[in-house]
């Protein structure tokens, strides 16, 4: 299945990913939006996980996605708040119109090229990106397990990764000029935590037999592991990255 594909699995939901997908920490917003600005897009804003960290320290926040439950959920949460049907590789506002384009869990869903047009596009001269993933603590065995059933690692690949180094990514016409990882730990319940892989594209995209195989794994990983083994809440432990850019040239 293709990247855009995968993508599209999350143009029907809205309520579950609201529902069981995790926020992000308000420190990640303070090092992106260090200053209040005059307009934030936060662009493929989803259901606004990262959106509601933004209103207060900006006068104007615009939130951009293609689906229209998620933004159906972002309008209930944020009243009020300019949201607009869009992509990343056709943004419905004008030029040099943001000081701020953040990107939450979802650069990774662009086409490169045209997006980073576009983002320059409506940024001002001094305007910066920002992209911004939770993800897993690769010292989270039980959970790192978990990861590899939804994101199976090619042959070629390790699954070795450094707790502490940031992502390379990559983004046409910017350069990084910063970044930070942030850890923090969550309680969820064991019912919260499959129900959330159920918002994950490997799994909106696999057929009934494919998705309840791999809920069977993921069940069995917490079967068989000494921190969740019998228990009914789970101390998840999480990573926010978030990596800043400016416009090259």
């Amino acid at each position: 299945m293709t990247d855009a594909e995968l993508a599209a699995t999350f143009l029907t939901i809205g309520a579950e990913y609201e529902r069981y997908r995790p926020g992000f920490p308000a420190e990640v917003a303070a090092r992106v939006v260090p200053h209040r600005v005059t307009c934030v897009l936060d662009l493929a804003a989803g259901t606004g996980k990262f959106t509601e960290l933004l209103v207060a320290r900006a006068d104007r926040v615009v939130a951009v996605d293609p689906s229209g439950p998620m933004l159906a959920e972002l309008r209930r949460k944020l009243p009020g708040l300019t949201a607009l049907i869009g992509t990343a590789e056709a943004i419905p506002l004008p030029d040099a119109s943001c000081d701020l384009v953040t990107v939450a869990q979802a650069y990774h869903w662009f086409n490169p090229e045209p997006a980073s047009r576009e983002i320059r596009r409506v940024l001002t001269p001094t305007g910066r990106l920002a992209l911004i993933w939770n993800g897993p603590d690769p010292r989270c065995a039980w959970d790192s397990a978990a990861y590899r059933i939804a994101h199976p690692l090619p042959d070629d690949e390790s699954a070795e990764e450094d707790a502490d180094a940031l992502p390379v990514v990559e983004v046409p016409g910017f350069t990084h000029v910063d970044g930070i990882r942030v850890r923090w730990s969550e309680a969820i319940t064991r019912a919260g935590y499959l129900n959330r892989w159920m918002t994950v594209s490997t799994f909106l995209a696999a057929g009934e037999k494919e998705r309840t195989e791999m809920i069977r794994r993921v069940e069995a990983v917490l079967d068989d592991h000494p921190d969740t083994r019998g228990r009914h809440t789970l101390q998840l432990p999480q990573v926010t990255d978030a990596l800043i850019y400016e416009p090259a040239g």
